[in-house]
């Protein structure tokens, strides 16, 4: 299948109207746009699959979109989201597809994912009714998810998010997530487990990566130490493995009713809706692993066919275009202000600056534009005593991404508990809005007060997008994530770059290897650089002493 082409002339005229709206929109402020239009929420407000996106406060004029609109039409958008559900090579580096969204479709669209979802369900209901055990016959009662990247990151928040959503019946282990490889993480939580009762998950997609491999191996070690007469029983009541290579795994010593499998066509960072996903699954079963599943499967269907002007994942793509390439603001900060998201922001992260992170087109030459922001985050409420003193009284322009559920959605615990919860969910989301209203308006949110010295003063004029879910539930979250997802594919179309292959990631990998050797060996020393060179003879003089 041939990928999309560009119309150059239709690009270039959209891109010189964004330049002028641009510099019009320099000299005016948000407090103005408001005052300009009494109905710019309704315009720049978009609904779906039970998200509420505000790009209200967004520094845009009235007809930018529509402009912006315009230049993805020119980029070939229509057809690039086409190419992407028909199977088409969107990974063109590595001559693949990029198919996550098939990990969401129907038994019947798509037999395999589903043949390992069942596969998957029946490790989560033994797990969850006792009947998985480890080799001395206890229950689990602890499970370690052992990854890196999207095999970590995707997991851990999911599962920390979606933790109230935990099924009715049956016992949940408790979850614990590895990735750092330098043993911080792993070895003071081996020493609290009981490795009679703790089930090994190693997810690797290529189960070659050095960081996981060296904390399963630790883990094996441990287990092994603890049990030195069970032999081949170890290994298969103790361990899972989730990867696209079952021969690695077999290798390893992973027995093969205990492996999970997945397919080329999905980036790590795409992976959680897999059985990468298997914690999440432990942690809220199997039937709502499912609704979170249904969640993305909906934002799917309507990146797939809403208009432009009402599709979500376009709109937001457009906008962060608007801010980075047209603004200049090359910084983007996501406040999720429930604590239940805070592992959102590192999630986010990766999945746009890994995806994104690139600086060669289509046709090799090197982008003559910015492509993906510098992002960071914090979970709201704390940032507000960290970094928001920069965000309103600072010296460059940050784009803001909240992120709030209207309601809190507890699922568990009596009633007269939960009110206490619900205030502060009230007090929280007052909050989100407060700040929100101060970025963009400035000292016109206060109350007048013309005796404000200038230390005092806010500028507003910060733009920001409001996601809202009704609830944070397990479908709601998977929208979310899928509505980043289909963003970040948008944006790549617009830069006209491959957001699903991460050469700087693996060139980072074989250097790390090598080095392995120079400080091990001192073999090659004398071909680095003088800074490595130097850095190496330390490591080694100290580690020989």
């Amino acid at each position: 299948m041939a990928l999309p082409l560009m119309d150059t002339l239709m690009a270039r005229r959209a891109e010189k109207a964004l330049r002028d709206d641009a510099y019009r929109s320099g000299r005016v402020h948000i407090a103005d746009l408001f005052a300009q239009d009494a109905r710019r929420f309704e315009r720049l407000s978009l609904s779906a699959c039970g998200l509420l996106a505000d790009f209200s406060k967004q520094r845009i004029a009235a007809g930018t979109l529509e402009k912006l609109r315009t230049l993805a039409e020119a980029r070939g958008l229509d057809d690039w989201i086409r190419c992407l559900f028909d199977g088409g090579e969107v990974n063109w580096t590595e001559s693949r597809p990029a198919m996550h969204w098939r990990l969401r479709e129907c038994k019947k669209n798509a037999p395999e994912v589903h043949e390992q979802l069942t596969l998957m369900e029946h490790i989560v209901n033994r797990v969850h009714s006792g009947q998985w055990r480890g080799c001395q016959g206890d229950a689990i009662t602890d499970v370690v998810n052992i990854g890196v990247g999207g095999s970590d990151l995707g997991p851990l928040m999911a599962s920390v998010a979606l933790h109230e959503h935990h099924p009715e019946t049956g016992g949940r282990p408790r979850l614990h997530f590895v990735s750092s490889m330098d043993g911080s993480q792993i070895a003071p939580l081996l020493d609290e487990l009981n490795p009679g009762t703790t089930l090994v998950v190693i997810s690797s997609k290529s189960f070659t990566t050095m960081d996981t491999l060296s904390n399963a191996a630790t883990t094996r070690a441990w287990l092994e130490r603890a049990f030195p007469e069970v032999n081949g029983a170890l290994l298969r009541c103790h361990f899972i493995g989730v990867s696209a290579c079952s021969e690695r795994m077999t290798e390893w010593g992973i027995h093969q009713e205990n492996q999970l499998r997945l397919w080329d066509w999905v980036g790590g960072r795409y992976s959680l809706w897999s059985c990468i996903g298997l914690p999440i699954a432990l942690a809220i079963g199997m039937d709502q692993f499912r609704e979170f599943l249904a969640g993305a499967h909906d934002m799917d269907q309507h990146f797939r066919s809403a208009p432009w002007d009402e599709n979500v994942p376009v709109s937001l793509g457009l906008v962060d275009i608007w801010n980075l390439n047209f603004l200049n603001i090359t910084a983007r900060a996501v406040l999720p202000y429930d604590g239940r998201l805070k592992h959102l922001p590192a999630y986010v992260e990766q999945l746009e600056m890994e995806s994104n992170g690139k600086s060669v087109t289509r046709s090799g030459e090197a982008v003559k534009h910015h492509t993906c922001p510098v992002i960071w985050g914090e979970v709201g409420p704390n940032a507000q005593h960290a970094f928001y003193q920069l965000l309103h009284q600072g010296t460059q322009p940050v784009a803001c991404e909240f992120l709030v559920a209207a309601r809190h959605g507890r699922r568990n615990g009596n009633s007269a508990a939960l009110e206490p919860l619900e205030d502060q969910h009230g007090l929280t989301v007052a909050n989100c809005l407060a700040q929100s209203r101060l970025l963009a308006f400035g000292e016109a949110a206060l109350t007048p007060d013309q005796s404000l010295p200038p230390f005092m003063h806010y500028r507003g004029n910060q733009p920001s997008t409001t996601l809202m879910m009704d609830e944070l539930s397990p479908r709601q979250l998977g929208a979310l994530l899928a509505l980043y997802e289909h963003k970040v594919f948008v944006q790549a179309v617009m830069w006209g770059i491959n957001p699903f292959d991460q050469w700087g990631v693996e060139m980072g990998k074989r250097i790390a290897m090598e080095m392995i050797d120079v400080l091990n060996t001192g073999g090659g020393i004398n071909e680095l650089d003088g800074s490595s060179r130097a850095l190496a003879r330390y490591v080694r003089e100290r580690q020989q002493n």
